[in-house]
């Protein structure tokens, strides 16, 4: 039986986090090691160096409906200030098989998801999105957009510390207009 996402084209990629202990573990316990070294990627930006290594493999009785990729994403980080050098493990699993995505789109459709999460991030640490009581119709989705126009502008306007910025303008009711070029 097919998962109703592929019956209709869909599929996904899941990052496995520490809540999903038994597909984490089971990820872990792979033989990552004969695996060959798919995909690097290095990049640097906001004081630190990254290097990003994929290796990802065939799987199939995943503790994941679906799962037909297996992904384990190495990133080690040189935070330039400090000399550090960290290292995370971080694992996948994928409903698209190795003919629709190389390893290079999996490590690209990652990033791609942290970059949503960072938003996520600032909107919740000036927002407390996550503390959040509204649940009802429309409401969450309409305050996602709202908090989402905000810091849009914000960096539009070249904020870099968008708590801050909202901290000032709000003690202004024209300033948020301004700022929009409604004034």
């Amino acid at each position: 039986m097919k998962p109703p996402l592929a019956s209709r084209g869909a599929h996904y990629i899941v990052i496995v986090k520490g809540n999903q202990k038994k597909l984490r573990e089971q990820l872990k316990a792979l033989p990552w090691q004969p695996v060959p070294l798919q995909s690097r990627i290095r990049e640097s930006g906001h004081g630190r160096g990254d290097i990003r290594r994929i290796k990802v493999c065939t799987v199939n009785n995943l503790l994941f409906p679906g799962a037909r990729q297996a992904v384990q994403l190495k990133r080690r980080r040189l935070h330039r200030k400090s000399g550090k050098v960290s290292i995370k493990t971080v694992y996948a699993v994928t409903s698209l098989s190795a003919e629709q995505a190389t390893p290079a789109q999996l490590a690209n459709m990652i990033r791609s998801h942290w970059q949503i999460e960072a938003l996520h991030h600032v909107r919740d640490t000036t927002s407390a999105e996550d503390a959040s009581q509204l649940r009802t119709c429309n409401a969450p989705r309409t305050m996602v957009t709202w908090r989402n126009l905000a810091i849009g502008a914000l960096r539009i306007a070249g904020t870099q510390k968008v708590a801050a910025a909202l901290r000032a303008i709000s003690r202004d009711p024209k300033r948020p207009l301004a700022l929009l070029g409604l004034t």
